[in-house]
């Protein structure tokens, strides 16, 4: 399959279970590619448990797994749209922008083929955040979940502040985004769908501009599930 553009940033995301390599997608001119060359390296087992991914830290002399910080944001309805509102839930997040010229609508797509599978579930969400603040304005998000995805409650379309939104994709979600003049749309970023769990802490990485990564998120989501009602 040929991909758009790609810049590979890796992140040591555990010290022994599992290494992530973030593929850094262009919104700007194809080349040929194996697609999978840049896909999350995935446990052999497939009934193990999901890892936990990302350093952990030592918080008061104790150490702590790494987990998204508690954030604010605005979302599709001018609403504020913060870290309670999916405190206990497992969710999806990726980083896109709606004038984004190439894998933004492939990423959406996925997006929207998971949350089809979870739609009934209140305990599912989906948050996907701007990387262009500036144009991404709530209006305009509202009428990109309208016409490309859902503008439902449990997926929450997020713009604010430029620096919260870089800072907690490239601290929190291990993700990355960038603005970027030598690209067509303006930006690079990732491309992947980021799975959390009910306790904030990463669980799983899906390139989202790869066809079938929806069904391994949607088998992961499924895993979690168990787990947390176990």
């Amino acid at each position: 399959m040929n991909l758009h553009s790609k810049h590979i940033n890796t992140s040591i995301l555990t010290k022994s279970l599992l290494v992530l390599t973030f593929l850094l997608s262009a919104c700007g001119a194809k080349k040929n590619g194996s697609s999978e060359s840049a896909a999350v390296q995935q446990q052999v087992d497939e009934n193990a448990p999901l890892p936990v991914l990302g350093e952990k830290k030592i918080v008061d002399g104790l150490e702590v797994p790494h987990s998204i910080r508690p954030f604010s944001f605005t979302d599709q309805d001018g609403k504020p749209f913060t870290d309670k509102q999916v405190k206990g839930k497992i969710y999806v997040a990726d980083f896109f922008f709606t004038t984004c010229p190439s894998i933004c609508p492939k990423m959406t797509g996925n997006m929207k083929l998971a949350y089809e599978a979870f739609r009934n579930d209140s305990n599912v969400y989906f948050v996907s955040h701007t990387i262009d603040p500036e144009f991404d304005t709530p209006e305009v998000l509202k009428q990109y979940a309208r016409d490309k995805a859902y503008d439902e409650p449990r997926w929450r379309f997020l713009t604010g502040d430029r620096d919260s939104i870089y800072a907690i994709c490239e601290e929190d979600y291990m993700a990355h985004a960038a603005p970027s003049d030598k690209e067509p749309g303006g930006y690079i970023h990732s491309g992947f769908l980021v799975l959390v769990d009910g306790n904030g802490q990463l669980r799983g990485a899906y390139d989202g501009t790869v066809q079938g990564k929806a069904e391994d998120l949607i088998r992961d989501i499924h895993k979690l599930k168990k787990e947390a009602s176990q």
